[in-house]
């Protein structure tokens, strides 16, 4: 027989040459510091240094000034701290023993209701009427919306100038104008209602409407559709809060014309105070706190539901 042999051939593939990584640009080798890094970090612990010192350099002055101007005005007017601190429990307890309703007082209970009421309404009355009026400026007086830049400059100068002038000189003004009678309240209110409300619309319009605006302006949409159905959808809710917030603050303010044009509820209070029935004062005080926390209570419920 011939016997074939089988040849086998073994290969040995050689071992792969392990690859030399590539170096990347951020890789940094453990336990090795770099000087440049040291270097960078030594330069920046004097300015942090510098800058920390700066600032408490910065608050002490602020507390040493005010320190200062505190010991000055004290100086000056003969003002004691530890006076004033013992003071207020004193005058606390007058007010409580002088002030609390009595029963005697109660008998003007139903003029006092009533004049309240009357107050109250001419503070709404004033605070709407500024509104529809603030509406009007605050569009017009608009960046956003304002067309002419000469109306846009008399309202901004209007609004500026009636709620600079402190509510006392509007009430001292209009009395010697108009007399002693319900409208100089509701204008003294009115103006500077008007005042507030034109310069806060018309941030609220620049702030919440210009987009709408200029995209319903490049759309082709003409001036009074986009104010309509574009601008007023955005702002009114906060228009209206805004509104609330007035006639909250424009009741309480009502007193402090009342006395001083001596209308309402404060002329009421003026005269009872200046003849030292004392409980009946205490109960007007009493009134006016639970006719504004009514309203307090409804227009936060407005504002939940509006916001």
């Amino acid at each position: 027989k011939n016997s074939r042999k089988k040849r086998c051939t073994l290969f040995f593939l050689p071992e792969p040459i392990p690859k030399r990584k590539t170096a990347m640009k951020f890789d940094i080798p453990i336990g090795r510091q770099y000087p440049a890094f040291e270097s960078h970090q030594h330069r920046q612990s004097p300015s942090s240094e510098a800058f920390f010192k700066k600032k408490k350099l910065r608050t002490l002055t602020i507390f040493f000034t005010a320190a200062a101007l505190y010991t000055a005005s004290a100086i000056m007017t003969g003002f004691t701290a530890w006076n004033a601190l013992t003071g207020i429990p004193r005058g606390l307890y007058w007010l409580v023993r002088n002030f609390f309703p009595s029963a005697q007082s109660i008998s003007v209970l139903p003029l006092i209701f009533k004049t309240s009421l009357h107050t109250a309404v001419i503070a709404i009355t004033a605070s709407t009427t500024a509104f529809c009026v603030a509406c009007v400026a605050a569009v017009a007086g608009s960046q956003t919306t304002g067309r002419f830049r000469v109306l846009r400059i008399v309202c901004s100068g209007a609004a500026s100038f009636f709620r600079n002038i402190p509510l006392p000189a509007w009430s001292i003004l209009l009395l010697l104008s108009f007399k002693q009678n319900a409208v100089t309240g509701f204008l003294a209110l009115f103006f500077i209602t008007a005042g507030h409300l034109t310069r806060a619309f018309t941030e609220i319009i620049d702030s919440h409407a210009e987009e709408s605006y200029t995209a319903l302006e490049a759309a082709g949409v003409s001036y009074i559709p986009i104010i309509i159905h574009g601008v007023l959808p955005n702002v009114l809710p906060l228009f209206i809060s805004w509104l609330l917030y007035a006639i909250e603050t424009n009741v309480r303010d009502s007193a402090l014309i009342g006395i001083l044009t001596g209308t309402g509820i404060g002329f009421l209070f003026n005269l009872y105070f200046k003849s030292f029935r004392y409980p009946e004062a205490g109960l007007i005080i009493c009134v006016l706190t639970i006719l504004v926390l009514c309203i307090d209570s409804i227009s936060n419920r407005v504002r939940r539901i509006l916001l």
